[in-house]
């Protein structure tokens, strides 16, 4: 979990490393963890109950809130796993669902109950969890599903399998959702206009309180009022405009090019990709609407044909990648002369 030196700005910097943009969300997701594990330690000593404050993240296909979640647990040490809530709803057997998710948990914990009961649990597509309107006669309605979580989200004993146990209260759940169409409840329901003091300030203010969202808002986008006050913080993520995708694909430490480059480096070969072939990518991934998720299928397409060629040639020292629209440039070792050194790759 935490170590004494870990603090929310420790926990964003970290972030930063893996994750490119949404600073606010990293701020409120950094302090919503810190907050939540100092609460078990701390609460634990003095025999106390621990009041939960799970997360929800709002943000469009691909802004990054699966990666976050994932990044932190890597960060902290404690297991995670994902669930999909349009999954949940699509089924007669949601409790047996949530078990299945919680069993998963467990084996990410290699079996250890403690500490699977520190664990982190992301449910994805929240939002699809409305009232059912789907025609499959064996489905569960999406207030139903949201029922069924309340409990464990709260903090409950769950029996998995063999009498095994598990504990729901220190579980961090996350949830996140596009929440298409959000924007027009808050845009109808958000009516700040003046507060007392300077006008500087007043419209700062005023800025932050109407990129708020409110309960009130969930409940008209089809959230029941139990399942919104289980999830009472809220972080904002922005859509990725063509710069920061840009960036995704070559800056954070284990970013595709990062990871292609040492690929690459095994094979004695250096990569180059110019800075247009990842422009050229973004902009296709704008286009399909999906934000990060589709840089990788768009980039392994780019290097599939390479990657058949450079392990068959070993003269083979450098490939230059200068546009997606044209053939990649392979440039060989000089042959060898008697007496002279081999070639050898810059990277």
């Amino acid at each position: 979990m935490l170590s004494r030196e870990t603090t929310p700005s420790t926990i964003v910097k970290y972030l930063d490393q893996y994750v490119i943009g949404q600073e606010e969300a990293k701020k409120v997701l950094a302090v919503a963890v810190y907050s939540h594990y100092r609460k078990i330690s701390t609460l634990r000593k003095n025999n106390s109950g621990i009041s939960k404050s799970n997360v929800l993240l709002i943000g469009s296909s691909g802004t990054g809130k699966t990666l976050m979640c994932e990044t932190l647990s890597g960060m902290l040490g404690v297991p995670f796993v994902t669930a999909d809530a349009t999954s949940l709803a699509q089924t007669k057997y949601v409790n047996e669902e949530i078990e299945a998710a919680l069993l998963r948990l467990l084996d990410r914990a290699n079996g250890d109950v403690e500490k699977a009961q520190l664990g982190i649990v992301f449910i994805d597509e929240i939002d699809k969890l409305k009232a059912s309107k789907s025609d499959a006669p064996r489905a569960t309605s999406g207030e139903s599903v949201q029922h069924a979580l309340l409990k464990i989200m709260e903090g409950s004993q769950v029996r998995l399998k063999d009498n095994l146990y598990v504990d729901t209260t220190s579980i961090l759940f996350i949830c996140g959702g596009a929440f298409v169409g959000l924007e027009n409840i808050m845009a109808r329901t958000h009516t700040y206009g003046f507060i007392s003091t300077t006008s500087e300030e007043n419209q700062n203010i005023l800025d932050r309180l109407n990129r708020r969202v409110k309960p009130t808002d969930l409940f008209e986008f089809g959230l029941i009022p139990e399942f919104t006050g289980r999830l009472p913080i809220i972080a904002n993520l922005k859509d990725l405009g063509k710069e920061m995708l840009v960036r995704i694909m070559s800056v954070p430490k284990n970013s595709i090019y990062r990871q292609y480059i040492e690929v690459f480096k095994e094979e004695g070969v250096e990569l180059r990709i110019a800075t247009r072939v990842f422009e050229q990518i973004a902009e296709i991934a704008i286009e399909y609407k999906t934000g990060a998720r589709s840089l990788r299928g768009i980039f392994e397409e780019l290097m599939t044909p390479v990657l058949y060629i450079v392990p068959d040639h070993p003269e083979i020292e450098r490939v230059e990648i200068n546009s997606l629209f044209e053939e990649p440039r392979f440039l060989r070792r000089a042959p060898e002369t008697p007496g002279a050194n081999p070639a050898v790759s810059g990277q």
